[in-house]
């Protein structure tokens, strides 16, 4: 393997299971935090990392459509109200650079596997 590349990346996530419900309703404006797992021994709903690493990435790019919009909104009149803008302008920023510093962790991860010996 060469790493961990953009295409090798695209081909992990598209393994995984997605939740297009969820993207929907962050979208229109609903923006809750994602539901805790269930540890009480139930494994029916067992996600696998690819499928949370997607939700993830889906989340962030929720965060930053809305974020869009909030600023055309503004940008065109339709809202005054800058404190909601930029609230959620802030809110896109740190989950961009909180999913940033996922990526380094995993690839770092990624590279100390790689250069295990067997």
């Amino acid at each position: 393997m060469d790493g961990l590349t953009i295409s090798n990346a695209d081909a992990l996530l598209e393994k995984g299971q997605t939740l297009s419900g969820m993207n929907r309703a962050r979208i229109s404006g609903d923006l809750k935090a994602p539901e805790m797992p269930d540890v009480s021994g139930d494994t029916k709903a067992e996600k696998s990392f690819a499928a949370t690493l997607k939700d993830a990435v889906n989340h962030v790019n929720a965060l930053q459509q809305a974020s869009d919009v909030k600023m055309q909104e503004l940008a065109t009149g339709k809202t005054k109200d800058i404190s909601e803008v930029m609230i959620t302008a802030e809110r896109a920023d740190i989950a961009l650079k909180l999913m940033v510093q996922v990526r380094n962790k995993i690839i770092n991860a990624y590279e100390e596997i790689m250069k295990m010996q067997v």
